[in-house]
């Protein structure tokens, strides 16, 4: 831990959702209804897997970090700290963290996605360990 004295626990959605959801939508506004946050909670929680961790301080959610492993590869996604709690090594804490639970599953490689252009966010991945691939993301939505 840090010197910010906040704590790492596994999402628990009686006590975190309404505060997870604030959050998000302070740290990535969402507009397309696919990335609500309530859509993606429930999506994760169906999934079942433990890989869905918010940093508290004060019994307050002020960071989270969602992962997924496929037995083959991990990614990382919603990785949000609170404005008024970011430059304070959470955001590394979760990642460290999160890292180190995919690692005792066996995973031995991370990947994730950031949105072209978001400079800052690129910065702290690279910070920590990182690094820009070239591939092509493709998607498709289902619905």
């Amino acid at each position: 831990m840090v010197n910010h004295q906040s704590i790492i626990v596994e999402y628990d959605n009686s006590t975190h959702r309404t505060q997870v959801v604030g959050l998000w939508q302070t740290v990535f506004g969402y507009e397309a209804a696919h990335n609500s946050p309530e859509v993606v909670i429930d999506k994760k929680i169906q999934n079942n897997d433990n890989l869905f961790f918010v940093s508290e301080k004060d019994h307050i959610a002020i960071a989270t970090v969602m992962a997924g492993y496929d037995g083959h590869r991990g990614w990382i996604y919603s990785i949000a700290v609170h404005p008024d709690h970011q430059k304070q090594g959470i955001g590394s804490e979760l990642l460290t963290f999160t890292q180190d639970r995919l690692t005792s599953l066996g995973c031995l490689k991370i990947n994730l996605q950031i949105m072209e252009g978001n400079e800052a966010v690129q910065k702290f991945y690279l910070s920590n360990g990182y690094f820009v691939e070239q591939r092509v993301s493709m998607g498709k939505k289902l619905y």
